[in-house]
């Protein structure tokens, strides 16, 4: 007999991976199960995809709280994937639905690709039908699937192609990106020293983001992709890029492939072919490096976790908010907002965009794809090649524009300084790098024989996109140091456009440049700001470039720290990050390693805070009986607490633990800002890079009394919500800023610190007795 309806809305809710694996599955598998049974539903693992739900018996497992512990950090799917052909078929329908019934779950999961998805909103609208077949074949009763009589299904997109219409991303494909990249630098090094060509082969049968993106992240010579193939002539446009990049100086040559890469007559682009042109006609030593099943291998990056984990709780979420006439959901990301769209319109546009190929209607495919994956394309074509006459301004159009970094580096400000530098001498400007910030500029403008107001030519930047800290060197220095110094050096330099690259020291620079205005007319030009900082504590903007690799060193730090403290099974680890008074990279940071407990400027650490928490290690460790993955973190932000160091936490919990368990400190310090910035990092560096020039271009040709009297012509370029935009620096100074505590007013990530403790387990406040900590 299956077992009667849990009470109320609360469901029995199967989880199941299917398809391809791709890092991040694992994340997903553990937010739906721990967001389940803290909304007092039970969960099920269902094991080997379809395959599980035909077969069911073991396969089909109650999931418990600790069942998911550890699954963050590891790669694949630990619940498995297989393919299953019985399920294709409507025996193998009938007899996963029976499975269901007889386990009484009422709602299911999908973690999976397109095909996966399409499976499950084929099974929920047979389900009715399946099921009075049941009783009609006597395999169940009336009585015994009247609970079951809808079926709530919502997917989760799991891909490393990224190849899924109306997301931004699928959980495991910077994951995947993250390892083209790394191999692509470790082959740039070997490409450098011996001056060779090397052609690489990427994932990608229908969908070209990765390959498209690991052009973006590695500044190749060339890409192919299946959505916009290259000119008819493809062969002597390929050729010709890259004898001006080798005339020009450059020592390496990388073209990268998708394997679903073809020409505008859909004849297939093979590395082989590719190879033989480089080799035949250009002359060059090329290699083929064809990276396969590397791409999907290992665990998840810091993004990757955060998305599986976010979009597995809102798969929660939609199951409880569901009605038997909700559609099928299917949880997306657009910019930095997760949100629901209809899974069959989506799967829909997806087999849209391979039709689209199939009929040479490739103007269409990309339309289809999102619309970040264009700007993409288009920012990569303007940045690959600067010798593109069609794009060149008219002289009067064309400006000087001066490129600064200041504040603290962070991992993308090179990426974003090559991009605005390609950018501009594709329409005609003239960059100027700004060395070592404001300082740099008023005291070695003239020094000899190199001063710090330098143009820049394409072979300076090149090199650049992987780097990370700050070629062109960053100082907090602000103007105000010496202001007239300051716009003597603009006018000097006649400085039509200032294009700044920083954090809030950037952003108060900015703001001090926009007051000096009325006494300066060398300011009154046109300014962007592109938020780059590891705190991504900027106004205006809930992202900011830096703060990706930053989480990714942050993540890879903790991993290793649990390591040893699972191997010690009873120790925890008290983590300090940076962030200044910002306490996003410490949340985030807990949210993809499983923290125990956040502590954040915003919300403090008080006494009974701790001893909340100290009590709540006291229970978790007593229910480990000697299990694996027990190691456990609880991250403090710097400036949570003057009082409540570190290691004054570290040291209550040793004393409080009475010999119970132990605890231990760390502090990672400015291995945090990390080395090679993260592909994201990269890809939006270069995005935003080129929306910014764009930005400043439009004013070309006005006068400074127009300029003064345009709100918008000092702006901080943001990603907020689900859409890219610049906001005026005056209204967003005044509305949107905290200058006390460096940060904005709203932070937009405040509410993810409920998950954090949700998942964690962590007790409520009011749940637990004030004076010990202990439940009630």
């Amino acid at each position: 007999m299956p077992p009667p309806p849990l009470p109320g809305k609360k469901r029995r809710i199967g989880v199941m991976t299917s398809g391809g694996d791709a890092p991040g599955m694992n994340g997903a598998v553990r937010a739906v199960v721990r967001m389940s049974l803290a909304k007092g539903c039970e969960a099920y693992g269902i094991y080997e995809g379809y395959e599980g739900l035909v077969q069911g018996g073991s396969l089909i497992k109650q999931m418990k709280w600790e069942d998911v512990r550890g699954y963050l950090s590891e790669g694949g799917t630990l619940i498995g994937t297989a393919r299953c052909k019985a399920f294709m078929e409507r025996p193998g329908r009938l007899q996963a639905a029976k499975n269901m019934v007889m386990a009484g779950i009422d709602a299911l999961v999908i973690c999976g690709g397109d095909g996966s998805l399409t499976g499950a909103d084929t099974f929920r609208r047979e389900w009715p039908g399946l099921l009075k077949e049941l009783v009609e074949k006597k395999e169940l009763t009336s009585d015994q699937v009247a609970p079951f009589k809808h079926l709530n299904i919502v997917g989760l997109v799991g891909s490393i192609d990224n190849d899924m219409s109306s997301t931004d991303a699928t959980i495991g494909c910077y994951s995947s990106l993250g390892r083209i990249c790394e191999s692509v630098d470790y082959i740039d090094a070997t490409a450098f020293s011996h001056q060779r060509a090397f052609v690489i082969e990427v994932m990608g049968r229908h969908c070209g983001w990765l390959a498209l993106m690991a052009g973006v992240s590695t500044g190749a010579d060339f890409v192919f992709i299946p959505e916009k193939p290259p000119s008819e002539n493809w062969e002597a446009e390929m050729c010709g890029i890259i004898s001006r990049h080798r005339k020009m100086g450059k020592r390496k040559t990388i073209v990268i492939v998708a394997e679903g890469a073809h020409d505008l007559s859909l004849n297939k682009v093979t590395p082989t072919k590719v190879k033989d042109l480089l080799s035949n006609q250009l002359h060059l030593d090329t290699r083929i490096t064809t990276l396969g099943h590397v791409q999907r291998g290992g665990g998840a990056c810091a993004y990757d976790r955060m998305l599986s984990t976010l979009q597995g709780v809102e798969a929660v979420e939609a199951v409880l908010d569901a009605t038997p006439d909700t559609p099928t959901p299917v949880i997306c990301v657009i910019e930095n907002k997760i949100v629901r769209q209809p899974l069959i319109k989506a799967v829909e546009d997806t087999h849209a965009v391979a039709k689209a190929i199939e009929a040479k209607d490739f103007a269409r495919a990309m339309h289809l794809r999102d619309a970040e994956f264009a700007e993409y394309h288009s920012a990569y074509m303007t940045t690959t090649a600067t010798d593109q006459p069609e794009m060149k301004l008219p002289k009067e159009k064309q400006m000087r524009i001066a490129i600064i970094h200041v504040g603290a580096p962070a991992g993308g400000m090179n990426s974003a300084t090559r991009a605005a530098v390609a950018y501009c001498l594709t329409r005609g400007h003239t960059p100027l790098a700004l060395h070592n910030g404001f300082p740099g500029l008023c005291r070695h403008h003239d020094d000899q024989p190199v001063g710090s107001v330098r143009e820049m030519s394409w072979l300076d930047v090149e090199g650049w996109v992987s780097k990370g800290g700050s070629e062109i060197g960053t100082n907090r220095g602000l103007p105000s140091e010496d202001m007239p110094k300051t716009a003597w050096c603009f006018e000097k330099y006649r400085i039509d456009a200032l294009f700044i690259i920083g954090g809030f020291e950037a952003f108060t620079a900015v703001s001090e440049l926009r007051k000096a205005r009325p006494d300066y007319p060398a300011f009154r030009i046109p300014i962007a700001l592109l938020p780059a900082t590891i705190s991504n504590n900027v106004p205006g903007t809930e992202y900011s470039v830096g703060s990706d690799t930053c989480l990714n060193a942050l993540v890879s730090y903790c991993d290793a720290i649990k390591q040893s403290a699972s191997a010690s099974r009873r120790r925890v680890f008290v983590v300090e990050t940076q962030g200044g008074k910002s306490g996003y990279i410490a949340t985030i940071a807990g949210l993809s390693i499983g923290a125990l407990a956040v502590y954040t400027p915003e919300e403090g650490i008080n006494i009974k805070t701790l001893a909340r928490d100290i009590e709540h290690l006291r229970v978790s460790f007593a229910k480990d009986q000697g299990q694996s993955r027990a190691g456990k973190l609880i991250l403090r932000n710097e400036h949570a607490s003057e009082t409540y160091t570190t290691e004054v936490i570290a040291n209550m919990i040793r004393e409080e633990a009475k010999g119970r368990f132990e605890s231990r400190f760390a502090i990672p310090g400015h291995v945090q800002q990390g080395g090679t910035p993260s592909p994201m990092d990269r890809v939006r560096a270069v995005r935003l890079a080129v929306k910014c020039i764009t930005f400043l271009e439009a004013f070309a040709g006005q006068s400074k009394e127009e300029m003064m009297a345009d709100p918008m012509s000092m702006s901080v370029i943001g990603i907020k919500g689900a859409s890219v935009v610049f906001g005026g620096m005056e209204r967003v100074e005044k509305e949107e800023t905290d200058w006390k505590d460096r940060r904005p007013k709203d932070e937009s990530w405040l509410r993810l610190k409920k998950i954090v403790d949700t998942l964690s387990g962590r007790p409520k406040p009011d749940d637990c007795c004030e004076t010990c900590g202990k439940t009630k």
